[in-house]
């Protein structure tokens, strides 16, 4: 089960990147293919979501995407009914809206450190004055998104049903009980209204507030008192609160005292326990991270209405082998921005495997990340950018791409990049998706047909879906000619790239095209060779 996104922040300040992918064989997306697959910049790309709590809710959906078929086809069905229907739609808007507008005091009162009123707000999370405002302001706004999910229209969606009852159902809880009001504070405990039924133990009603008024009657009379049996000066004691300046001499430095004593006592054995108490519940993590959920959806529904091309919620298929089916895929992150961007169509039914060859430059990585990111887009319950798209739910998503090896890898190149592939292979299974850039480098040739070779059929014995790109034509006419995999290449005409991808092997590497367009060709080596008189 997924950790709510409080339970991921702990005691520290509310982030949105709060979640981190793991290691190989660690969830759907492990943290090389997170970086390859430029996750960060997909969020800020696919991020409607206005709360803090929605678009960490969002971030968090990208690193552990769903690996459940039932959990994705009802994501799925509860961003159409809210699409669907306006009223609801518009009420779940408003709902998000109302905690947008004061959730920063709501954060402040869960996160922040309260200084006093002679403080400073320049250090992270800490926040003048005694705690009152936002105290008052955070409750109320978490009280206000129970009862707007209590005045919801009925749905039938199981995904939008369960994340309304979490929210009704924090009005049935202690924590519940204590935003709501009156609390009463003993020496070594707080008690909502209806723990203190039936008690006649003496215990301090909290009122979130400077202002006090039998305090401040008491003090009057504490004032009065002491004058009348100590009066400071000649005059009638009778009138000496009226008349008589001694009354001002003893008042004033007792008000002086009132505000930070009264202040720090309420802030100290007040609001801290309670905000402790609210931050450390369940209770109230699962309500707001059941409001992240809504503003997720809505952010999803937001996404489709601004992109620029056709986006479409995809069809989900369960298969016990990997399967996808797009037409017209644009990539998620370029496409928003790309004016005309070429969309490309593909299916990888029965084959297993593609391979996808051609020159640099081409799109042949553009491509395989469009692929993975609709994937994962997929998994996530949101719409993605194509025509059409058909395809299962996966256990595992892998990219690999070449690396470096360290000094303390102790295995060169070749070893660290075989290792790499190894624990992938090892850890995916029939309904994993895997792409690999390029196989053995940093060996010969021969052995890298060789090595490949042995590779990809382990992958084909496998089952899953195993895409490669590679510039290695005869490894791919290895298997073409055994009728195994789809032969893929980017198309080029004039020596330009068309960005689409089309069946075929190619067998060009344009090595010297991207040299004279980089500024690295033969000719370009000698004019800067000349330039500095080596020539």
């Amino acid at each position: 089960m997924k950790k709510t996104v409080m339970a991921s922040w702990g005691d520290q300040s509310a982030k949105i990147r709060c979640v981190k992918s793991g290691e190989v064989g660690e969830g759907i997306i492990d943290a090389s293919t997170f970086e390859t697959l430029e996750l960060d910049e997909l969020f800020d790309t696919v991020n409607y979501a206005t709360t803090t709590f929605g678009q960490a809710v969002l971030y968090r959906s990208l690193v552990q995407p769903e690996e459940s078929f039932s959990a994705v086809i009802d994501k799925q069905g509860a961003v159409t009914e809210i699409q669907d229907n306006d009223a609801l739609k518009e009420k779940i808007t408003n709902t998000v809206d109302q905690v947008k507008k004061h959730e920063d005091r709501l954060l402040q009162l869960l996160y922040g450190q309260f200084s006093g009123p002679f403080g400073s707000n320049n250090e992270d999370n800490v926040v003048d004055g005694y705690g009152y405002m936002p105290y008052r302001i955070g409750t109320r706004t978490v009280l206000q998104l129970v009862e707007n999910i209590n005045q919801m229209p009925a749905v039938d969606n199981a995904y939008l049903k369960h994340l309304f009852e979490t929210i009704k159902s924090f009005s049935q809880t202690r924590q519940y009980g204590l935003m709501k009001g009156p609390v009463y504070v003993r020496e070594h405990s707080i008690q909502s209204k209806y723990e203190r039924s039936g008690s006649f133990m003496p215990a301090m009603i909290f009122k979130p507030t400077l202002l006090k008024p039998l305090f401040i009657a008491l003090l009057f009379i504490v004032i009065w008192l002491l004058d009348q049996f100590n009066p400071l000066s000649a005059s009638d004691a009778a009138f000496s609160l009226s008349f008589d300046p001694s009354f001002f001499v003893m008042f004033l430095p007792l008000a002086l005292l009132y505000i930070p004593v009264i202040g720090s006592f309420d802030r100290d054995h007040c609001i801290y326990p309670l905000r402790d108490e609210f931050r450390g519940s369940e209770n109230v993590q699962n309500t707001l991270d059941a409001l992240g959920q809504l503003d997720e959806l809505l952010s999803f529904i937001k996404l489709k209405e601004n992109y620029p091309s056709a986006m479409v919620m995809p069809k989900v298929v369960d298969k016990k082998h990997y399967e996808v089916n797009l037409t017209q895929a644009v990539n998620p992150i370029l496409g928003k921005t790309i004016k005309n961007y070429v969309g490309n169509d593909f299916s990888l039914q029965k084959d297993r495997l593609a391979f996808i060859t051609g020159p640099n430059s081409g799109g042949k990585t553009a491509f395989c990340k469009t692929l993975t990111q609709i994937q994962l887009l997929s998994q996530i319950g949101c719409f993605v950018p194509a025509a059409e798209a058909t395809l299962t739910i996966t256990d595992r998503i892998y990219y690999q791409v070449p690396v470096i090896s360290h000094l303390d890898d102790g295995e060169g190149r070749f070893g660290t990049e075989l290792k790499r592939t190894k624990n992938i292979f090892l850890s995916s299974t029939a309904k994993s998706l895997v792409v690999l850039d390029e196989l053995s480098e940093g060996t010969t040739f021969e052995e890298r047909i060789e090595t490949g070779r042995n590779i990809m059929e382990g992958f084909l014995k496998k089952g899953n879906g195993t895409i490669l790109i590679t510039h290695n034509h005869q490894l791919v006419d290895d298997f073409f000619q055994r009728s195994i995999g789809l032969p893929c290449q980017v198309e080029f005409k004039n020596e330009q790239p068309s960005f689409r991808l089309i069946a075929g092997i190619s067998r060009n590497s344009h090595a010297d095209r991207v040299a004279k367009k980089v500024g690295f060709s033969k000719s370009d080596i000698e004019n800067y060779l000349k330039k500095d008189g080596n020539l």
